[in-house]
């Protein structure tokens, strides 16, 4: 007992303050959210969102423990006097047209824009000392950023945060468009996140899948929001966007079906414990239940309706928080599948291996009289090694023709008669009746031209290399093999003794 009385003591002075610490509400929250729209084009989109909210002002107070906001993006807001960042990296164009309008687009490159604070004496000092610090936060060229590419817009590039004005002397706005998006990018981009890559959404972020896609975007957007409905304290909010548009053929083997693992070869097995919320949301406004042309598995739980962009969305939804969810499988691999062909199934695309296969792509088609179809095809031009250049490369490469094969109605009614009896001509191509024949076109080849190395210098190389060699082994060559020979210097000739007597007799020194 007398032990125990000093253990019990020394549990409750350890408890003590550790128990108020427990019942202070946390100041930082995580929401973390997945948006998943199959596109008009039957190619999928795929929005990543993580919010860090921290109740706190750090341009007053004196923030020294950080814990789920990113302590390098915490001191550049207390440093530099920032209003709003917001940075983006996308590879890529987002094609409207055939995509639909985004949630949030940005140009291909790199884009910052940055609202100050309007104690900040000197904007362009802070700013280029910010372009400086984020490029070796974000491994990117952004100290490239300097007066000659930065600009203050006046109309656009409001601030989309908590502001009190709008004096665009403190708004700085710069783009690089030539800057180059890979896995040095999404490294520290994906080290800003609370739970990093180790749980929850941020698990699907696999290099080698995102960057294998039609358009990549990451961002960062930071911003001062209410912390309250009457706004008397404000909050500061980190959003993390990432969005990527999958080509569905390619990555379903010419099938419009898809799920989490073809698109991203991972699936989920639990929420990131930190998030107090973690959610999955699919499009599924097209789908119809009487015409059950689509398959979402597993059947969601609940939906939600709202208006975005427009249009009237209908989301499934997937909530990670329930255990129900992963428990009953152990992890969750959304699926959506085609139950029967859509309107443009009898479409067949079998994508190309590089220096394996080329491309095949069939539709069949019901053209309308006094119609013109177009059929265009995205494509990139590329370095070939160069091996596999022609002779001519200049001239260009050719791609093979078109095929086009259609049954034309016939103007005339033939009556049938025996094939063996009739001319070879006419019995080429076999037909049922005389009420239409078959025809088979072929468009002439396409010349295209790709980028051509400059030949000319690997033969310069070589002829200064093989010049340079020779004359070096040469020398080295002659040194190393010649055989060197003393010689004795000699007495001399009769000429010279005879000289020697005269010059003797006469008084004077011999030679």
């Amino acid at each position: 007992m007398a032990a125990a009385t000093p253990l019990a003591l020394f549990v409750l002075l350890l408890l003590g303050p550790g128990g108020w610490c427990l019942a202070d509400p946390q100041r930082d929250s995580l929401r973390e959210e997945l948006v998943i729209t199959p596109l008009p084009s039957g190619d999928v989109a795929a929005t990543f969102q993580f919010r860090t909210r921290w109740d706190s002002e750090l341009q007053r107070e004196g923030v020294s423990h950080y814990r789920l906001f990113p302590k390098a993006l915490g001191q550049l807001i207390s440093k530099y006097s920032l209003r709003e960042l917001h940075l983006s990296f996308t590879q890529g164009f987002w094609r409207t047209r055939y995509w639909g309008p985004p949630f949030l687009q940005a140009p291909s490159g790199a884009e910052l824009w940055v609202w100050f604070q309007d104690t900040v004496t000197d904007v362009d000092k802070s700013w280029k000392e910010l372009s400086n610090v984020l490029s070796g936060i974000f491994c990117a060229s952004l100290n490239f950023i300097d007066s000659t590419n930065t600009v203050t817009p006046t109309a656009s590039f409001k601030p989309l945060g908590l502001a009190n004005d709008t004096d665009h002397y403190f708004l700085r706005y710069a783009v690089l468009p030539r800057e180059v998006v890979c896995t040095e990018n999404l490294t520290p981009w994906k080290k800003l996140l609370p739970c990093s890559s180790k749980a929850g959404l941020s698990v699907l972020l696999k290099a080698d899948r995102l960057f294998h896609t039609s358009y990549h975007s990451q961002a960062v957007h930071i911003r001062p929001v209410c912390r309250n409905a009457r706004c008397t304290s404000i909050s500061w909010e980190l959003r993390q966007t990432l969005s990527v548009v999958f080509d569905a053929f390619i990555t379903g083997q010419g099938k419009k079906d898809w799920s989490l693992f073809r698109m991203f070869s991972r699936t989920l097995t639990e929420p990131c414990p930190l998030a107090s919320e973690s959610r999955v949301y699919v499009d599924i406004t097209n789908y119809n239940q009487d015409n059950e042309t689509l398959e979402v598995n597993p059947p969601p739980t609940t939906t939600y309706q709202d208006v975005i962009l427009g249009t009237r969305k209908t989301y499934a939804i997937y909530d990670l928080l329930d255990t129900a969810i992963i428990n009953n499988s152990r992890n969750l691999n959304i699926q959506l599948k085609w139950k029967r062909p859509p309107e443009n199934g009898y479409i067949h695309y079998q994508p190309a291996q590089d220096r394996l296969q080329p491309h095949l792509l069939e539709m069949l088609i019901q053209l309308p009289a006094n119609s013109v179809t177009k059929v265009s095809i995205q494509f990139e031009r590329a370095l070939l090694k160069w091996t596999e250049y022609t002779p001519d490369p200049n001239h260009g490469f050719y791609i093979s023709p078109s095929v086009l094969s259609a049954l034309v109605p016939s103007m005339v009614a033939a009556k049938p008669v025996d094939w063996e009896e009739s001319p070879l001509f006419s019995s080429l191509f076999p037909v049922s009746d005389g009420s239409n024949y078959f025809v088979r076109l072929y468009t002439e080849p396409l010349l295209v031209n790709l980028p051509t190395p400059d030949f000319s210098m690997p033969y310069n190389v070589i002829c200064l290399t093989c010049t340079v060699v020779a004359v070096c082994y040469g020398s080295f060559y002659n040194l190393l093999t010649r055989t060197f020979h003393i010689e004795e210097p000699r007495t001399g000739g009769l000429a010279k003794r005879l000289a020697n007597l005269i010059r003797r007799i006469r008084g004077v020194p011999p030679l």
